[in-house]
């Protein structure tokens, strides 16, 4: 009976205090979840960069409005206004 007793404690002992027992399982399980959030995360962006590559290999819309927003060009012919908002009042 003490022999079954002290292999039940040792059992016990590796399962809640070792290296490879139960913290450490839910160490990785949580790490796991992380890395798989994060994951998500960088996925869905890679699909918004395809999707913007597709436009803009596929279309003239997609560049043009690049063209008009990042390097501020514009048709001939065309006249540009800035507007300026005042926030001093």
């Amino acid at each position: 009976m003490i022999l079954l007793t002290v292999i039940l404690l040792l059992l016990q002992y590796r399962l809640w205090f070792s290296h490879d027992g139960l913290p450490s399982v839910l160490h990785i399980h949580r790490a796991v979840s992380l890395q798989q959030q994060e994951n998500d995360i960088l996925s869905e962006r890679n699909k918004v960069l395809a999707a913007e590559v597709h436009d803009l290999k596929s279309g003239l819309d997609a560049l043009e409005e690049r063209a008009r927003s990042e390097l501020g060009m514009i048709k001939p012919g065309e006249t540009f206004f800035q507007i300026i908002d005042d926030t001093d009042e």
